[in-house]
């Protein structure tokens, strides 16, 4: 009977010490301190104007002639007409690509994803080049035509939704794609043999079973659209948003309605995520089974050509802002003023990357941060993924809840949240001031990509097989040896794939970083912002070329590394 008794005391001694495990708990409380600790902060001190505590800010945030509510509105519409436009081209491009065989699929595929490459800024430049109130296309068309001045040029709302579109409707192709190939061509036969006309069996029948992967797609893109900087920054003229309302607020010192205003989107997208977990949830169930059909063959000659004449065409349209990128960072600074295209090319920029220290600092800067925030996710990621996957941690809903709200929270917000808690020293930091360090982006950036790295994690830790850790455990392997030589090989391509794609979006973040950078941290995309500025377009678009080329390789590895899972 005490031999019992002392068994069962044992086992629960030893089950508290496993939940005791002081390495999670030190995850946890990393988690704690950057990322609940933050918003939590935000939260509080939003409410506190001139030392008192108030919601003065959120009422005249929400007053009906308030600009700020105007400037929320004005984001909502604009990431609606995102959704439209991108939805529109990206489910059109995917319905051509799967049920039409289009000559050069391949090659066409690879072009439609063009935009993931671009990092925001960048993009947004090239359409600034390209379509811009002095960009190539406005000029040749006035020269054209002989006109005294372009007859259109990008600007304002249309330059957002046309930016926006572009850039988002990839998200679209690639779910409604895969959709496509999920699906059972078996119902579209049988609708057809019983005589349903094309439009019955798209509505009835093809529609219902890319519902799931439309709505995904359109609640993602209503996200990134609502937390967008970029765009609205450089193009928007005096359309108001509200990420860029919160940069103007802290620019102009009413760091209280910028709280309040980053309280308030942030609680927005929120929201959407967890409308998001719903949707992705329902879309999990709902799977289809059976072979799609095969894409339907163009007969007629006549038909082929111009298939293949509008390939070329949408290939061009799409590759534009990238050509136009190429084309300018062969320019030599100062030497695109009143041409369609500039006068003279040199190598000079690039040679500046690599030869001068002033101008290779930011890349130096942005790869040395963006290592350093990817190490930190890796080792946070896997951690917390190990553990909630193939351990029973008791802490790993909070711990995961904890690693996907950066995932949701703006750009804006973080930066906001980081300032506050930041900018006074304290026990976690050693009495050290992160704002205006050369850390604080580096933080910045593990927050905003942390949940890239633990969901490719996730994932790769929920398809490995537990018997082999079983079979290396009996083998006498200790719990290291084990996790080395067993559990990571298995895990490491996914694990990789996801953390080349935080480095990715690391090198190229430019929302977080304008509102945190100092001289000792200016990154890529504030050096861009900079030699814009000063006209030097050359030098601008050869940063472009660089970062997109860097992130172009990244992604080719991650995707390979991807495949091999």
């Amino acid at each position: 009977m005490r031999n019992c008794m002392y068994l069962k005391i044992q086992l629960t001694i030893n089950s508290i010490l496993r939940n005791l495990d002081p390495i999670r708990w030190i995850v946890v409380f990393i988690l704690v301190i950057t990322v609940v600790y933050p918003l939590l902060h935000l939260l509080d001190r939003s409410t506190i104007v001139d030392g008192s505590r108030t919601l003065s800010n959120y009422f005249h945030f929400l007053n009906w002639d308030s600009p700020y509510l105007g400037a929320l509105w004005g984001s909502v519409w604009i990431s609606l007409a995102s959704v439209f436009f991108a939805g529109l081209i990206g489910v059109g491009l995917a319905f051509l690509f799967e049920r039409v065989a289009l000559p050069a699929k391949s090659f066409l595929s690879a072009v439609a994803t063009l935009p993931i490459v671009l990092p925001p800024l960048v993009g947004v430049v090239a359409f600034i080049f390209l379509l811009g109130e002095s960009g190539i296309i406005p000029r040749s068309l006035q020269y054209l035509f002989d006109l005294s001045s372009p007859p259109f040029y990008l600007e304002g709302l249309s330059a957002i939704i046309v930016v926006h579109a572009y850039s988002f409707y990839v998200y679209f192709f690639l779910f409604t794609r895969a959709a496509f190939q999920r699906m059972d061509g078996a119902t579209i036969e049988a609708a057809q043999s019983l005589g349903a006309r094309q439009l019955t069996v798209l509505l009835r029948v093809i529609f219902p079973q890319l519902r799931s992967a439309i709505s995904s797609a359109a609640i993602l893109v209503f996200m990134i659209s609502m937390a967008s900087f970029s765009a609205p920054f450089l193009f928007g003229g005096d359309y108001r948003v509200l990420t860029v309302e919160i940069y103007n607020s802290k620019l102009q010192g009413d760091m209280p309605m910028a709280m309040a205003q980053s309280v308030m989107l942030g609680a927005i997208s929120i929201l959407f995520l967890f409308l998001n977990i719903r949707t992705e949830s329902a879309a999990s169930g709902a799977g289809q089974k059976g072979v799609p059909l095969p894409p339907r063959l163009i007969q007629k000659a006549l038909y082929r050509k111009l298939a293949a004449a509008t390939a070329i065409v949408v290939s061009l349209i799409l590759a534009s802002p990238h050509l136009t990128l190429l084309l300018l960072s062969f320019t030599e600074n100062g030497s695109w003023t009143s041409q369609i295209i500039p006068s003279s090319y040199s190598v000079a920029n690039y040679v500046s990357l690599f030869l001068d220290e002033k101008v290779s600092e930011p890349i130096i800067n942005s790869s040395t941060m963006a290592v350093l925030a990817t190490s930190a996710n890796f080792i946070i990621a896997v951690l917390a993924a190990f553990w909630i996957t193939q351990r029973r941690w008791r802490a790993g809903k909070f711990a995961e809840l904890m690693i996907m709200i950066p995932w949701a929270i703006p750009g804006t917000v973080i930066a906001i949240a980081l300032i506050v808690v930041f900018n006074t020293g304290h026990w976690f930091t050693a009495g050290s001031i992160l704002v205006g360090s050369f850390w604080i982006l580096p933080l910045a950036y593990f927050l905003r990509h942390l949940p890239i790295v633990y969901r490719a994690a996730h994932a790769a830790f929920s398809r490995f097989d537990r018997f082999q850790e079983e079979a290396a455990r009996s083998l006498g392997g200790s719990g290291w040896l084990i996790f080395r030589k067993v559990i990571f090989p298995a895990i490491r391509p996914g694990v990789l794939a996801g953390i080349l794609l935080a480095m990715v979006m690391s090198l190229g973040e430019f929302v977080s970083s304008i509102l945190l950078y100092s001289f000792s941290n200016r990154p890529i995309s504030i050096a861009i912002l900079n030699e814009i500025r000063l006209l030097n377009l050359g030098t601008a678009a050869a940063y472009g070329i660089m970062l997109t080329v860097i992130i172009f390789t990244i992604t080719w590895l991650a995707n390979r590394w991807g495949e091999t899972r």
